[in-house]
């Protein structure tokens, strides 16, 4: 145990629109900044949280996992309860539960699985305007689902890395990819160790256009190996993207989020 006694553990959802992205800034509204607040007030002395993953401004979470440690004795339902009352309706705690020191939001973390829709329709949405990408013109699911097998593996990731990123190496692990149509949206799903800035935006942006290549995997392909920003296409924009799930060793006990409707 450190001084501060345990260690709390929580699954947080969020609607991105109104927020500089997960991390604390000086001078924009942060989901961290909102989420801390609210938990210091339950706990009754600063908390200080740390996630698994850092989404950018304007982008949700389903399944957004912190950790933070804590003096308080508190049951896992008055740190949901009690942090709720504090936040604003597009943030909302779905579970917390204690944990082990051993555990940490972001080096424990195993996979991280990332959701993005696009409405795809001739008209724009009134509702969705913030929760999906819209895209009018006509696009193949079944094309894009081919040319996403491209990134399957460990691979270096430079051409879809934005000129902001700070991390120290490209390489990542895909350990699936698939697009899929239900009605008038598709969704592409990817699940990898890590990703790298702007990385899964990037991808969604380089499917949109390869799809209309008469051999998409191999233009993907050829994206990936290049290894340039330069040759990926737009990067697609931040309301269609969810942090759907982080997993880590079952020994934590850390539960999946709970389905959503309209997003499953």
């Amino acid at each position: 145990m450190t001084d501060l006694g345990r260690r709390v553990a929580a699954i947080i959802e969020y609607d991105g629109t109104d927020y500089a992205g997960w991390q604390s800034q000086a001078h924009s509204t942060s989901i961290q900044d909102a989420v801390e607040a609210a938990l210091s007030f339950v706990a009754g002395h600063r908390v200080v949280a740390i996630c698994a993953g850092r989404t950018d401004t304007g982008v949700h979470a389903v399944g957004q996992v912190i950790h933070f440690d804590t003096q308080a004795v508190r049951t896992p339902r008055a740190w949901v309860l009690g942090a709720n009352t504090k936040l604003a309706p597009s943030i909302a705690l779905q579970w917390a539960g204690e944990v082990t020191m051993g555990f940490h939001a972001r080096h424990r973390a195993t996979r991280r699985i990332y959701r993005y829709a696009i409405l795809n329709r001739s008209a724009r949405s009134a509702l969705q305007r913030t929760r999906a990408a819209w895209i009018h013109r006509p696009l193949d699911a079944a094309a894009m689902h081919e040319a996403a097998q491209a990134l399957l593996g460990e691979h270096d990731f430079s051409a879809f890395r934005s000129v902001q990123c700070q991390s120290k190496t490209t390489v990542r692990r895909v350990d699936a990819i698939e697009v899929i149509r239900e009605g008038d949206y598709l969704w592409l799903q990817i699940t990898a160790n890590a990703y790298l800035h702007h990385m899964v935006r990037n991808i969604v942006g380089t499917l949109l256009e390869v799809q209309r290549e008469s051999n998409p995997g191999a233009a993907m392909a050829k994206v990936l190996t290049s290894a340039d920003r330069r040759y990926a296409g737009a990067t697609a924009p931040a309301a269609g993207l969810y942090l759907w799930r982080v997993d880590y060793p079952l020994s934590f006990g850390i539960p999946a989020p709970k389905p959503q409707i309209g997003l499953n």
